[in-house]
């Protein structure tokens, strides 16, 4: 994935569920159609987590399972829709454009765990978050995107920190 220059990194110490949930809250807060959200990181990170939190600050009230095997989840909130790709088992750029990824960002908005896997079909805009593990059960949420996403999450995340 390209980074744009003029673009933003920062890094969030995620102490707790109530920690990821917050950050779930501001970047559903400066979702939008068009946007695509890349959610990096081993197996049992907090991907899935993530995603639940963006979803639930979205107002989504019905279970949000893992779309390990499922491939794509859509959930419709009142302001667009929001498909919740994993990309895990995905072997080709092809079985992406099956899923109907440039079909979701036209419509709405994309949350995307293992997003390596999509390759060039991975929009550039899209915002990065890569989730680690440290001490046991504390992670580090390492958020990067474009100027888009520095006017958006970047000064909500400097103002909140």
């Amino acid at each position: 994935m390209s980074k744009d220059s003029q673009g933003f990194g920062r890094t969030i110490a995620l102490s707790d569920l109530a920690a990821t949930t917050a950050l779930g809250e501001e970047i559903a807060a400066v979702l939008v159609p068009g946007a695509a959200v890349g959610l990096e990181g081993d197996l049992g990170a907090g991907k899935t987590t993530l995603a639940r939190a963006i979803l639930r600050a979205l107002e989504v009230r019905e279970s949000v399972p893992s779309p390990t095997f499922t491939l794509v989840q859509t959930y419709e909130t009142k302001r667009f829709p929001v498909r919740h790709y994993d990309f895990y088992r995905i072997e080709s750029e092809r079985e992406i454009e099956e899923l109907g990824l440039d079909d979701a960002l036209a419509e709405g908005a994309a949350l995307i765990e293992w997003p390596e896997r999509a390759g060039a079909l991975l929009p550039r805009n899209t915002l990065r978050v890569v989730l680690t593990v440290v001490n046991g059960n504390e992670r580090h949420a390492t958020l990067s995107g474009s100027a888009d996403w520095a006017a958006s999450i970047g000064r909500r995340l400097a103002d909140d920190r």
